[in-house]
């Protein structure tokens, strides 16, 4: 018999910008760093136009190092054995863990801010979750995994 799944999701950091917009803004600040450049250059200060350049290679890097960050992503799914996490973030191993679902404890810091965290604890060690989603959005999954695991208990220890 399947286990049944309480609990699925992939976090992903939001993406504020796609591919195409990001190419228009690209042309947007080359047109301008070029046009900046030449008009500085009429004025006989040509070495602007090359720091127009480095400036529009500065934002082109910015940009790409940004979208790097945007491929990491966190698996949960919790089930009436366990919860079962599994991260994945660029130029790093993936990293796993399974948590048994009877003693996971969900806990995140109040009040709701920027730096307060979501954490899966079991015992003295920790796994935090979602460090690149809003607080309100930190909220609704803590909201979420504790609803789920205490289905998942109630299928494990009926009352």
């Amino acid at each position: 018999m399947p286990e049944t799944i309480y609990f699925d999701a992939t976090l992903t950091p939001n993406r504020s910008l796609s591919p195409r917009a990001f190419l228009i803004v690209m042309m947007i600040v080359g047109a301008v760093s070029f046009v900046a450049g030449l008009s500085f250059m009429s004025m006989g200060a040509f070495p602007v136009l090359g720091f127009f350049g480095l400036d529009a290679l500065a934002i082109w890097l910015a940009f790409r190092l940004s979208f790097r960050q945007l491929q990491q992503c966190t698996y949960i799914r919790v089930t009436a054995k366990a919860v079962e996490l599994h991260h994945q973030q660029p130029g790093q191993r993936s990293r796993q863990a399974s948590i048994p679902t009877a003693f996971v404890r969900v806990e995140m810091a109040f009040p709701i801010r920027r730096p307060s965290e979501l954490r899966l604890a079991h015992g003295a060690t920790a796994w935090v979750l979602g460090r690149f989603l809003a607080p309100l959005e930190r909220v609704s999954l803590k909201q979420a995994l504790e609803a789920a695991i205490c289905r998942a208990n109630q299928e494990r220890y009926p009352a």
